[in-house]
């Protein structure tokens, strides 16, 4: 008895984009955040209404010069109006690392979601990143604030 092949490649297809569908229902949730026991989730557009900048520096995980377009995260931290504490920056894969709420201020860190002028996809660290701008400061090439500079981030919770 011949099988053909094709309805068990529709089937598989099939298989593929139904499991996908989750995904892609989720997907205008880019980031969740927790402050004073109040949950805010931001789409892209929110984020881009908190107002953005572009940086231009150099990572070590990336080659050469890179652009990062994202909200500061002062601008973040001041619209939940929150003055110091802790943000605990968290990824899809629930790695968290700790980021001081004075880390927040003009000119510092970013909540990149384009690089290059290119959203990130998960496999390019995002769909968002905390990136300082490593450049500007000689005090943002240490290994504690390469530590901050989570990729994949998807919560953020605001404790005192």
């Amino acid at each position: 008895m011949f099988l053909h092949p094709a309805p068990a490649m529709f089937g598989l297809a099939f298989g593929i984009v139904a499991s996908m569908a989750p995904l892609a229902a989720s997907a205008e949730t880019l980031l969740t955040v927790t402050a004073q026991d109040e949950v805010t989730t931001y789409e892209l557009a929110d984020l881009e209404a908190l107002g953005a900048v572009t940086i231009e520096t150099e990572t070590i995980w990336t080659d050469g010069p890179q652009t990062f377009t994202g909200v500061p995260l002062a601008q973040l931290v001041a619209a939940l109006e929150v003055e110091d504490g802790v943000i605990l920056a968290s990824a899809i894969n629930d790695y968290t690392v700790e980021i001081p709420v004075s880390d927040a201020v003009e000119g510092g860190p970013i909540i990149a979601y384009l690089n290059n002028g290119d959203a990130m996809s998960v496999r390019d660290k995002g769909p968002l990143w905390i990136v300082y701008p490593y450049d500007s400061n000689p005090e943002y090439q240490a290994e504690l604030i390469y530590s901050r500079s989570i990729w994949q981030l998807d919560r953020i919770e605001l404790s005192d």
